[in-house]
């Protein structure tokens, strides 16, 4: 393993795009690999075990094909559900996902926050002892949103069959009074305009994308893997299901310019 490795970066699909675009403004420097795991999404409908099954597959995939030097686990539920054992099976830093409860927690002035999330994190141990170790006086509303990370993966985020499930999951936190929406799925990045939309820009919406890039790069620093090399980064993209349908999923939401789309088989 070689500072000028790649980094490696996996989601249950396009969700993680959303964080990988924030680790290229924080990391410029640094190649990616992504693999978008499309064909087995969402992975929030799937058992701890079938996550971790796939979780190990994608990184020993990046491990011999690329030699990642780390790993960025671009997804709550999969964090949820794997990170613990990921960690204790694989030498390389692993990166994962957590609602950022501290940061609403200062942001809320009602007391009241909300969290948009699949029902795999909701349920998830890891998500509650999250909660549990919280002793503030905010309470939480967590709010599964069946259906959602669906309509995202296959392109659509502006339809009104995507718009209408939004609203239904958002009258629910309007009706708990939260003034703060936490967003709980890297997925949901993508429809943070409508969230605005449908509290007319009252309400402080939270992602953890930039705070992941920020600890991603303070892990890098840490276990001195930070590359020095100012050349050409060279950013590779998978998807499991539709390298077309990625690719064109990339350009709806701006990405930006990418080395290389594949399909892969994993």
């Amino acid at each position: 393993m070689s500072i000028i490795h790649p980094v490696g970066m996996f989601d249950s699909g396009v969700g993680g795009l959303s964080i990988a675009k924030q680790v290229k403004e924080v990391l410029p420097n640094e190649s990616i690999v992504y693999v978008a795991d499309s064909k087995y999404a969402p992975y929030g409908e799937r058992t701890n075990e079938e996550i971790l099954i796939r979780c190990n597959k994608i990184i020993k995939f990046m491990i011999q094909a690329h030699h990642i030097k780390a790993v960025i686990i671009a997804c709550n539920t999969a964090t949820a559900a794997a990170v613990a054992k990921l960690r204790e099976e694989f030498l390389i830093p692993i990166i994962g996902m957590e609602p950022a409860i501290k940061p609403a927690n200062a942001s809320t002035k009602t007391g009241k926050v909300g969290i948009m999330a699949t029902a795999g994190t909701i349920k998830s141990a890891k998500f509650n002892a999250l909660l549990q170790d919280y002793h503030g006086p905010t309470h939480f509303f967590a709010q599964p949103c069946p259906g959602l990370v669906e309509q995202i993966e296959i392109g659509e985020i502006n339809s009104q069959k995507t718009i209408n499930m939004i609203h239904q999951n958002l009258k629910k936190l309007y009706d708990s009074g939260v003034d703060v929406i936490v967003l709980g799925c890297t997925h949901f990045v993508f429809i943070k305009h409508h969230i605005h939309d449908y509290f007319k820009g009252n309400m402080t919406i939270i992602d953890t994308g930039l705070p992941v890039a920020n600890h991603a790069k303070h892990i890098l620093e840490k276990n001195s893997l930070l590359t020095d090399s100012t050349n050409a980064t060279k950013d590779i993209f998978y998807s499991t299901l539709s390298s077309e349908f990625l690719q064109k999923f990339m350009k709806q939401m701006n990405y930006g310019q990418v080395s290389e789309i594949r399909d892969a088989i994993i």
